[in-house]
């Protein structure tokens, strides 16, 4: 069985999450494969820039993983992190996906698997832990 592990962003603002539409027809969280050398964070980062073009940066302890088959004979690890936008152009990456853009977070509960939206609630509680002790 091969591993493949992907690192990314659930990137908040208020009440939304910045999600992406990708060109196979579901709605998800910026984040991609770990190159070589990088760390989770790194990762994380950089896939939420080339997907988005949003800068972000990582807050609090927050980590997640969920555990998929993609194809058969493949099980992928995906850590997500929770973050806040330091940019705000946004602009898909056309050749993985069609539109970015921040949903409403009830909105996003209905465009989300099972298994992303228990972490988005987790994760948006989180954040709000985070930003209400600031």
């Amino acid at each position: 069985m091969k591993k493949e592990k992907s690192c990314g962003i659930m990137v908040f603002k208020d009440d939304t999450v910045l999600l992406v539409h990708h060109n196979k027809g579901h709605w998800g969280f910026p984040k991609g494969h770990v190159e070589e050398n990088e760390t989770e964070h790194e990762t994380a980062i950089r896939e939420t820039k080339e997907e988005t073009n949003v800068d972000a940066k990582i807050i609090g302890d927050f980590r997640e993983v969920i555990t998929y088959s993609p194809k058969p004979n493949v099980l992928k690890d995906v850590v997500f992190f929770i973050g806040e936008a330091e940019t705000f152009d946004l602009k898909p990456q056309l050749e993985e996906a069609s539109e970015v853009k921040y949903v409403n977070i009830s909105e996003t509960l209905n465009l989300i698997n099972d298994d992303m939206r228990e972490m988005l609630i987790q994760g948006f509680n989180e954040y709000h832990k985070i930003k209400d002790n600031n």
